[in-house]
Order: C-alpha cells, then sequence, then structure tokens
C-alpha cells in the first residue's frame, strides 16, 4: 500500500486526527501533522524557541512530504492556512500528486495544483491503489 502525508490547518485537529485514524485502521501508511502547538504552554515560550520549534516542525513536514506517495490537503470549508500553502508548493516541487478535502474558494490558483477532490478515507484509498 501506498503511503500518504496529511497536510491542514491546526484549527482542523480533531478532524485530521479522526481523517488519520481512519485510514491507519485500513492499514494506510499515513504521515500526519504535529498539532500539538498553541494554548498557555505555547505562550511562554521565548521567541527564539518558538522560532527553533517551529523551524523544526517545519522541515519534519517536508521530510514527510518528500517521503509520502501522495499528499493529501484537509481543507474543511476549502480553508488553506499559510502554512498549508507552503506546504502545498513544495510537494509541487517534489512532484507529488494532491488530493484535497474541498475546492480553495479564496484562492483558484491552488485548485489547479490539486489532482483531485475527495471526501472520505475510502474515497481517499481508491486513489492509492
Amino acid at each position: 500500500m501506498k503511503s500518504v502525508v496529511i497536510c491542514g490547518s491546526g484549527r482542523f485537529k480533531k478532524e485530521i486526527r479522526k481523517f488519520t485514524e481512519d485510514l491507519r485502521s485500513k492499514g494506510v501508511v499515513v504521515y500526519a501533522p504535529y498539532l500539538h502547538r498553541g494554548g498557555d504552554e505555547w505562550g511562554k515560550l521565548s521567541d527564539d524557541y518558538k522560532r527553533y520549534v517551529l523551524l523544526g516542525l517545519t522541515h519534519d513536514h517536508f521530510y514527510k512530504i518528500k517521503k509520502a506517495d501522495i499528499v493529501f490537503v484537509y481543507n474543511k470549508g476549502g480553508y488553506i492556512g499559510n502554512s498549508t500553502t507552503l506546504e502545498i508548493g513544495y510537494a509541487v516541487a517534489c512532484g507529488k500528486p494532491i488530493y484535497a478535502l474541498e475546492q480553495d474558494l479564496d484562492e483558484g490558483c491552488r485548485n489547479v495544483l490539486f489532482t483531485d477532490f475527495v471526501k472520505t478515507p475510502t474515497k481517499l484509498i481508491a486513489k492509492l491503489k
């Protein structure tokens, strides 16, 4: 079975984790983003330490994109933030097929980079075969 990396905003933390769990329960290798940033603990970190953490998270996710067979953008309501836009660009540069949950309603140029739109883990699995 091929592998998939999930990209998306932390505002969809619960939904991304559920989507990831559904894929993994069906035997798919999933590289998921770290979505634990924020909250009181984040606010207590120095700016230098935040920069160090963000650099690590960014490079870690780029590594996952490079390693995966396909990229899936979880963009509920069409929302795609800055970090996900950066990840889409990296995936394009790596020549990866990119699937998304929904069309981007704000920036049509991102839509042309998507191979297709899929709403469920089962439909994404069909694209992996």
